[in-house]
Formats: C-alpha cells, sequence, structure tokens
C-alpha cells in the first residue's frame, strides 16, 4: 500500500520578515505539513532559526510541524524542539556518533523519528536505525542553502530506500530543488513525501502558494496513478 503523498512547503524560502503569516498562507493554500529547517552555523554553512521560533510558529498552524534539524550535536535540543511543538523530528546520521541514541531520545519526548544523510552519505547508513524511524529524509541538495539545483543521484537513493524500508509504514521524504517537473521522478522512485521552498514561495503571494502547491501535488498525484 501506498503511503499518502505529502507536499510539505519549507519555510526557509519564507519570508521571515512574516514567518506566521506566511504558515497560514501555506497551510491555508493546501500545505499537508510544514518543514521547518534548523541550521547551526557549524554542521552546515548558514543559521537558521530555533525552538523559540519553533513555538512562536506552532500558534499558527494545526499542520504537522517537520522540523529538520541541521545541528551538531544535536541531543542536547532534541528536548527543546519537541516542548516547541515539533511534531517529526529529523536528525542526521553524520550529526553524532550515537544516531541510535538520538532517535530513541526523539521517541521517548512523544514525537514522530525522522533520520537523513547528506548526499555524499550513502543509503545503507540508515539501515541499521531503521525499525527506529518512522520517517527517511533524502536531500537531494547539499543543506545549508535553500534554491539549490536537484541532484538526481537522490533518485536512485529513494529508490533503494523504499527497498530498505519494505513495507514498513515509513514515509520517504525528499527535499531540494523539487519542481512540478521533478515530483513525478521522486515521486516513481519512492517517495511520497516532497518538501518544495523556491517553487512554492517564488511569487510570493498567497494565489501562487496554492497554484505552486496544485502543480506539484498534480505532477506526483499523476505519476503516482491517483489523478487523470
Amino acid at each position: 500500500m501506498q503511503r499518502p503523498l505529502i507536499i510539505a512547503p519549507s519555510i526557509l524560502a519564507a519570508d521571515f520578515a512574516k514567518l506566521g503569516e506566511e504558515v497560514r498562507a501555506v497551510d491555508a493554500a493546501g500545505a499537508d505539513w510544514i518543514h521547518v529547517d534548523v541550521m547551526d552555523g557549524h554542521f552546515v554553512p548558514n543559521i537558521s532559526i530555533g525552538p523559540e521560533v519553533v513555538q512562536a510558529l506552532r500558534g499558527h498552524t494545526k499542520k504537522v510541524l517537520d522540523v529538520h534539524l541541521m545541528i551538531a550535536p544535536c541531543d542536547p535540543y532534541l528536548e527543546a524542539f519537541a516542548k516547541a511543538g515539533s511534531d517529526i523530528i529529523t536528525v542526521h546520521v553524520e550529526a553524532g556518533p550515537h544516531i541510535h541514541r538520538s532517535l530513541q531520545t526523539i521517541r521517548a519526548l512523544g514525537k514522530k523519528v525522522g533520520v537523513t544523510m547528506n548526499p555524499g552519505t550513502p543509503a545503507d547508513r540508515v539501515e541499521p536505525v531503521i525499525d527506529l524511524v518512522d520517517l527517511i529524509l533524502v536531500m537531494a541538495v547539499n543543506p545549508g542553502f535553500g534554491g539549490q539545483k536537484f541532484i538526481p543521484a537522490a533518485i536512485d537513493k529513494v529508490r533503494k530506500l523504499r527497498a530498505l524500508a519494505s513495507g514498513r509504514p515509513i514515509d520517504i521524504e525528499i527535499d531540494g530543488g523539487i519542481t512540478p517537473v521533478v515530483a513525478p521522478e521522486v515521486v516513481r522512485a519512492g517517495a511520497n513525501a516532497l518538501v518544495a521552498g523556491s517553487a512554492i514561495f517564488k511569487d510570493r503571494t498567497p494565489e501562487s502558494y496554492r497554484s505552486n502547491i496544485a502543480a506539484i501535488r498534480q505532477g506526483a498525484a499523476l505519476a503516482r496513478g491517483e489523478a487523470a
């Protein structure tokens, strides 16, 4: 059985001067989840937001807050992001030596568990922890900045991870360079949760957010045999 199709706008591409308004806009425009990129300027070459901003955004949407921690170490901050209102917390296999413990901690905090890896990290790095996770995120760009070009090798990685998940109730999410053109390719490989930033927020109007989300959803749904 196919996992549900999820479109998750990445607020990294939103207008940070009115972040709450932007979250409400993409919520109303048809987002399934809200993807929140957390960067520390150490693990990745950029700094974005912390738990306080996640907590502030929690009041602007009832949709799933899909929080991607691009930070190292991650363990000291897991509780803060859980208390801030994250629904899914995703951490990198490269972020520390004890990924198994990190994932156990997220579960103990009552949150859904996500694991991810950088483009240069092989898919099999998640195999030892696959029974601990609800979501595997495939990075189709090098994390740290929005607006990058899709790395085609991510498609094969999605295919390998979907096979590795083999019947488990695991969402395969992909982030980086997702557009209405790329969406069908990654969905055919096995991804069901699509993160898009620039492709959704590019025109800066609520009307465009709705049409941009719909275009990605339509392309993906057609590839899944769910739309005419």
